[in-house]
Formats: structure tokens, C-alpha cells, sequence
């Protein structure tokens, strides 16, 4: 009999690296910004991402 492992989130999940200044508009300015990140949030989840990796800006 074997056990099976469950494995941590981090290892079994999605991890979606974002470029906030390239991702996403909310103000028009032609620069991506956290509310831009935040309005394409059920997106992301549908696409089955676990967790976001902003990259330093």
C-alpha cells in the first residue's frame, strides 16, 4: 500500500508573474497600475492561476 503525498500549494499550483507597468490600464494613462491588476482578477482565476508574482517595477 502506498501513500499518496499531498503536495503545498506552491508546488502544485499556478504562478502567474505580472509586469504591473505593462499588464493593465484603470486610469488611462497608458500605464498599467494595481487597479488595472484588480479588475482582471476573475480572469486570472478562470485561467486557474493560484497566486500573482508582481515584478518589481
Amino acid at each position: 500500500m502506498t501513500m499518496s503525498k499531498t503536495l503545498p500549494w506552491w508546488q502544485n499550483g499556478v504562478i502567474y508573474q505580472i509586469y504591473p507597468k505593462s499588464f493593465q490600464d484603470s486610469t488611462g494613462t497608458g500605464t498599467g497600475d494595481l487597479n488595472g491588476i484588480i479588475s482582471r482578477l476573475d480572469y486570472l482565476e478562470k485561467l486557474g492561476v493560484s497566486a500573482l508574482w508582481l515584478t518589481p517595477v
